[in-house]
């Protein structure tokens, strides 16, 4: 039971696309990850996603539209719906979902984080 200080934790890493794990609770994750780019485009079979924006924004691409998200913002997609996540500048984000859940859902490339780091 310590708190956690998001600031503090996105302060400790750099890189792009590598999730981190920062808390656990109900089998869930919560982790903090820094996008840059356009990821992969993917779906979970088993698992729902939460992506809330904590500083910047981005732009979720769906199959039939993109949805911006900003600072303060979150969205959740569910299990089965592709989609990708794009910034064209750093943006940091708090990810909720299971712990079973693997970045890059149903396709396996350079992205893909096969064991995650708890910082």
């Amino acid at each position: 039971m310590n708190k956690v200080n998001i600031a503090e934790k996105l302060s400790r890493f750099g890189d792009y696309w590598q999730p981190k794990i920062v808390g656990e609770l109900n089998g869930q994750h919560v982790k903090l990850v820094k996008f840059q780019g356009d990821f992969v485009w993917h779906h979970h079979d088993h698992e729902d996603e939460m992506f809330l924006v904590i500083k910047g924004r981005f732009r979720m691409d769906f199959s039939d539209r993109s949805e911006w998200l900003e600072e303060g913002e979150f969205i959740i997609v569910p299990k089965g719906v592709e989609h990708r996540p794009c910034a064209a500048q750093e943006v940091c984000v708090m990810l909720f979902e299971p712990a079973s859940t693997r970045n890059t859902g149903n396709v396996t490339e350079a992205k893909t984080v096969a064991e995650l780091e708890r910082i």
